[in-house]
């Protein structure tokens, strides 16, 4: 039988649809995400630890689940708001229905709802606080709940996703990523790069190994001298969920850093590396999340299509003059990219290992392999 699901907004707003996945009750900031593919990279990308995520693209579920596309170990996504289940995928590499994925996983789904009504509240509004449930059903009691429930901000939520220990990485892109331009040839030799994992996405680190590196994961909350004891030849600064500015112990590891190694950051990396040159983050309206967003080279006049999916941006106003935006969102003029004028250390707000263009952007990781042979 159909299980009744409600989700309410901290604004007193109640939709009513049916549940799918696991039964119970979540809370967290209610956002959506403009791809029309890729659920299955989003459900799994630690960078949506704290949120009930909305797809735009009606029909979800279509092509399953396969164990090749996962972009960590577990799912860290708080709820998922669907227009439409498909509960009959087709696909050679489908494994399960996204609805039994979800049950496994102990996640929350609700379908039915009018999707475009809720986007167009929180593109006005902003992301707000919600609470999904399928076990309480009155919409007084939700709409409280949500008004009192934690907002993003303030709010270390790295430690609830990065690894518990060290290790090395091993697994290189799958032969379907190899289809495109021809890759540069290198000149053979193997660089050790140090990931300090915030809530990284695997395919940042299947990028690493196809460049001709050997990859050390570390947790996030790793100092600069366990960082230096692994004698790295570059330090990677991974992507996360939430507010960059609680997490001071990332920073101060970073700002040591600086200009002893060659550095790249990718999203929450990003923007730790602004905060650690001195720069300020702040929080976005509604934030960008999608695999449609241009972004312009400052070098050379180029859009690049990007994938995206993050909730603050650097503050333009505060950035110091040792840094020079290199990057620029064509949507709200936000700061995209950023590079160091002293130390070999550059960083994207977008993600280049989501392929959204699909290859505009993948050479920032050739630029950080250059960097670490000129070093």
């Amino acid at each position: 039988m159909p299980q009744p699901a409600k989700l309410a907004l901290a604004d007193g707003t109640v939709y009513s649809g049916t549940g799918f996945g696991a039964d119970g009750e979540v809370f967290g900031e209610v956002c959506f995400n403009t791809s029309m593919t890729g659920y299955q990279e989003i459900l799994t990308d630690p960078s949506y630890c704290g949120q009930i995520v909305t797809m735009t693209y009606p029909l979800i579920g279509n092509y399953g689940i396969n164990p090749e596309d996962v972009e960590s170990g577990k799912l860290s996504i708080r709820g998922f708001v669907i227009r439409e289940l498909c509960r009959a995928p087709s696909n050679f590499r489908s494994t399960m229905s996204l609805d039994e994925y979800l049950r496994q996983a102990n996640v929350l789904g609700i379908e039915g709802i009018d999707t475009r009504a809720l986007v167009r509240r929180l593109r006005t509004r902003g992301a707000m606080t919600g609470v999904l449930s399928t076990v309480d059903l009155d919409d007084a009691s939700l709409v409280k709940k949500a008004q009192s429930s934690p907002t993003l901000v303030g709010r270390d939520l790295v430690r609830e996703v990065m690894p518990a220990k060290s290790f090395e990485w091993t697994e290189g892109l799958s032969p379907l990523a190899h289809f495109g331009p021809t890759k540069p040839a290198h000149d053979g030799r193997e660089f050790h790069v140090v990931a300090i994992d915030y809530g990284m996405k695997w395919n940042i680190l299947r990028h690493l190994r196809d460049l001709g590196c050997r990859v050390t994961v570390v947790p996030g909350n790793a100092t600069a001298a366990d960082v230096k004891a692994l004698k790295p030849d570059g330090v990677f600064l991974s992507n996360g969920p939430g507010d960059p500015e609680p997490l001071t112990y990332a920073v101060a590891t970073i700002r040591e850093l600086l200009g002893q190694v060659p550095m790249f950051g990718i999203c929450l990396g990003h923007q730790l590396m602004g905060l650690a040159c001195g720069a300020s983050t702040y929080k976005l309206k509604f934030g960008h999340r999608g695999g449609n967003q241009p972004v312009l080279n400052k070098a050379n006049g180029r859009v690049e299509i990007t994938s995206q999916n993050h909730g603050f941006a650097i503050a333009t106003d505060t950035l110091p003059s040792c840094l020079e935006v290199t990057h620029i969102n064509l949507n709200d003029q936000t700061v995209e990219g950023l590079r160091h004028k002293e130390f070999p250390a550059f960083c994207v707000q977008y993600h280049p290992e989501a392929s959204a263009g699909p290859h505009d952007s993948s050479y920032l990781f050739e630029t950080f392999r250059a960097l670490m042979t000129k070093a």
